[in-house]
Parts: structure tokens; sequence; C-alpha cells
């Protein structure tokens, strides 16, 4: 197992598990877990063993994530601990799921230098 993928697989589920904590008093528990932290878990499983559709869709869900990290942060003071933690998260989790993507759009430009100059 690669370093990415476990990196990117253990990111989405401390993220499920954020929302599992976050959530767990919640007046609707079961449909705030199904919405926030089902995703993460999911994808995390398809994450580690190697789903190139499962890192599409965290990145996808990623941005989601990291906008809903920002307005409970800004808006709601007693969760801004669990805010931050999911907007880092998300970041990470974007950053991770769009690395293998950027290396390979990016690795031919070293060896072309030049050539596509005009």
């Amino acid at each position: 197992m690669s370093a990415a993928r476990l990196a990117l697989g253990a990111t989405l589920l401390a993220l499920a598990a954020l929302y599992a904590a976050w959530f767990h008093d919640d007046r609707d528990r079961i449909a705030a877990l199904l919405v926030f932290a089902l995703p993460p878990l999911l994808l995390g499983i398809g994450a580690l063993r190697g789903s190139a559709l499962a890192r599409f869709w965290a990145g996808v869900f990623g941005l989601f994530w990291f906008s809903h990290g920002v307005m409970a942060a800004w808006s709601d003071p007693p969760q801004r601990a669990y805010a931050w933690a999911e907007l880092l998260l998300a970041l990470l989790a974007i950053g991770l799921a769009s690395a293998p993507g950027l290396r390979a759009r990016f690795a031919g430009k070293r060896g072309d230098k030049g050539r596509d100059a005009s």
C-alpha cells in the first residue's frame, strides 16, 4: 500500500470520526451521521483499496467539507474547534486526492522545455 493511499484513507477516516464525535449529541444524530460521517467513511475505505473514483469524489466532497468548516467556524463559536479540525482535514483530503493527478500532469513538462514555446 502506497503512502499517499494510506494518508488519504487515514485523513478521510479521521474526518468520519470527527463528524461522529461532533454530531454525537445532535437531536437528529442519525441524519447527521448519514449526511456527514458516512461519505468520508466509505470514501476512506475506497481510497485505502486504491480506487481512483474514491480519490476523485474525496476531492469533490472536500470542497463541501471545507465550505462547511468555514461557515461553522465563522457562525458558531461553541463548535469552532470541530469546524477548524474539519477545515484542516478537508484541505488535507483535497491536497492528497489531487496530488497524483497534479504529479502526472506536470511530470512531462520537465523534459519538454522549449518545445511548446511559440
